[in-house]
């Protein structure tokens, strides 16, 4: 099959968007050592976060604010997404319910596994995954492998432990192949947390 050079350019406008949200979307990866610092005031912070963006995005698809957070959600936000984007609160409770359900070390593996394994398989399989045509459903086997990676050797860095690290790993792998959308910022960690919690 010919190929081109220009398939496997990513267009600014894309590249900026997904850039925005996978930041975004890895910095959830500092609440566990927050959490370690003051798990309270972590729990109040992200609680306040949630709530505080669900208001202002409220009003922002009301057209009654132009703030920083909706503009910041506009950048951020793929041309499918209409209304109300989810996101960002599924982002926030998915760490949360981490960090109220699971003792440690299991919520931070869990929270690694949400903020590395799947905001790296997303990078992978839009960015590395483009020309490719193996897919396992609606996800590149590209995105896969990075998200098995990126998990495993985060959850290793927390457990030092080969064969807990490779069950986080999986299951994590397993749960992000799943067609939920922003839901599985929810179903990644909660599954990752609680396989690990069983185990441990």
């Amino acid at each position: 099959m010919n190929t081109n050079s220009r398939d496997y350019i990513i267009p600014k406008q894309s590249f900026q968007k997904e850039l925005i949200r996978k930041v975004i979307h890895i910095t959830i990866a500092l609440v566990p050592t927050m959490a370690n610092w003051n798990f309270l005031l972590t729990v109040i912070f992200l609680s306040t976060g949630i709530l505080f963006y669900a208001i202002n995005e409220t009003a922002r698809i009301s057209g009654k604010t132009g703030g920083f957070i909706s503009r910041m959600t506009v950048m951020a936000s793929r041309p499918v997404e209409k209304g109300f984007v989810w996101g960002p609160v599924t982002l926030g409770l998915g760490a949360l319910a981490a960090l109220l359900y699971y003792p440690n070390p299991a919520a931070t593996v869990a929270i690694y596994a949400l903020a590395f394994g799947d905001g790296i398989a997303s990078i992978a399989g839009k960015f590395l995954g483009r020309r490719t045509t193996v897919r396992i459903g609606e996800k590149t086997m590209v995105g896969s492998i990075a998200c098995f990676i990126a998990v495993f050797i985060s959850a290793y860095a927390v457990l030092t432990d080969l064969h807990l690290a490779l069950a986080s790993a999986v299951t994590a792998t397993i749960l992000e192949l799943v067609p939920a959308r922003d839901a599985d910022n929810l179903i990644i960690p909660l599954g990752t947390g609680l396989v690990l919690t069983l185990l441990m």
